[in-house]
């Protein structure tokens, strides 16, 4: 399907005495996760305490490291359920039709790790990349959402895209990580797209995804507007990112602004935009200090005590 873009203002980068410093709420702390070179030692854990300036935690080793699927640890998201369990999914390999999945209620201790198939419907998948999860308050479940292609399903961008990938956004639901929903299509934004990642603004969620198109490159990231969570949701706007290949987005609102963070990852740094609207952005990625070969990750906002104790756990 085709949609007409919307227009997004990207506003040039300000000085710093223009931006507004990020609201991180007393009694809490923001965590950080990615993975290194190819995803092979695990999970790895950043902290900031000013949404700019991200440190790694245990010196940068890997605090949680499982086997299931491919072997791989690509792309960690974490998201904290109503009880306070933190709930991980990630990419287990570069073909595998399997999430990994695991928790924790300190980001320390974690379950067994799980491969959770969600394209055994769909047996010429290629791939399942960069799975995330939103919890939906409203009917008490958690989506789990990611990219997959499934060759000769959009025919109209089969040549768009890296290698004959041309990925659409696919989805679960799950109230106990038991059990799921029949898999379905999320999101077809009308061209090759991976990488989304959702959030709430009152109303109304937002999700953030790359426009994974190659011919002719385009290798940014947009965001589309939907009632629900789980859509429909509408046409896509026009890229919110400047003029270097975009990936990973993860957002988060921190007093009125929201923050954006990605990958940058053919420069090797990470990026960020801002934005009190979701219409209007302001680049300020030469603000942001992320660790060496920090790679596609997820933000998340935890109370100060689950910090201290990985900071506890760093100097055991």
């Amino acid at each position: 399907m085709k949609h007409p873009s919307l227009v997004v203002a990207i506003l040039a980068f300000a000085p710093a005495a223009f931006a507004e410093e990020p609201i991180v709420p007393e009694g809490s702390a923001l965590v950080f996760t990615s993975f290194r070179g190819d995803g092979d030692d695990g999970l790895h854990l950043a902290a900031s305490r000013d949404g700019y300036t991200w440190t790694p935690l245990r010196d940068d080793k890997p605090i949680f490291q499982p086997k299931v699927g491919g072997g791989l640890v690509r792309d960690p998201n974490i998201v904290a359920g109503p009880d306070g369990v933190y709930h991980m999914t990630w990419t287990t390999g570069w073909t595998h039709s399997s999430v990994g999945y695991a928790h924790s209620r300190d980001l320390i201790h974690w379950s067994e790790a799980r491969q959770v198939d969600v394209m055994t419907a769909e047996p010429r998948a290629r791939n399942v990349w960069a799975p995330e999860l939103f919890f939906d308050d409203k009917q008490d479940r958690f989506l789990i959402f990611w990219a997959s292609t499934i060759p000769g399903r959009f025919p109209a961008t089969e040549a768009t895209g890296d290698d004959g990938y041309n990925h659409r956004t696919y989805m679960t639901a799950t109230k106990d990580f038991q059990t799921f929903t029949p898999t379905r299509l999320l999101y077809d934004p009308g061209f090759n797209s991976i990488d989304s990642t959702i959030v709430r603004d009152g109303d109304r969620y937002a999700m953030f995804i790359k426009d994974e198109t190659r011919t002719p490159p385009a290798k940014n990231i947009r965001v589309a507007f939907a009632p629900a969570p789980a859509g429909p949701y509408g046409p896509p706007s026009s890229p919110i990112t400047g003029n270097y290949w975009a990936e990973g987005p993860s957002a988060i609102k921190l007093g009125g602004r929201w923050y954006v963070y990605f990958d940058r990852y053919t420069e090797g740094r990470y990026g960020l935009v801002t934005s009190t609207d979701l219409v209007r952005w302001r680049d300020e990625s030469d603000r942001v200090h992320f660790p060496k070969d920090f790679r596609h990750g997820s933000v998340l906002l935890v109370p100060a005590s689950i910090l201290a104790g990985l900071e506890s756990a760093g100097r055991e």
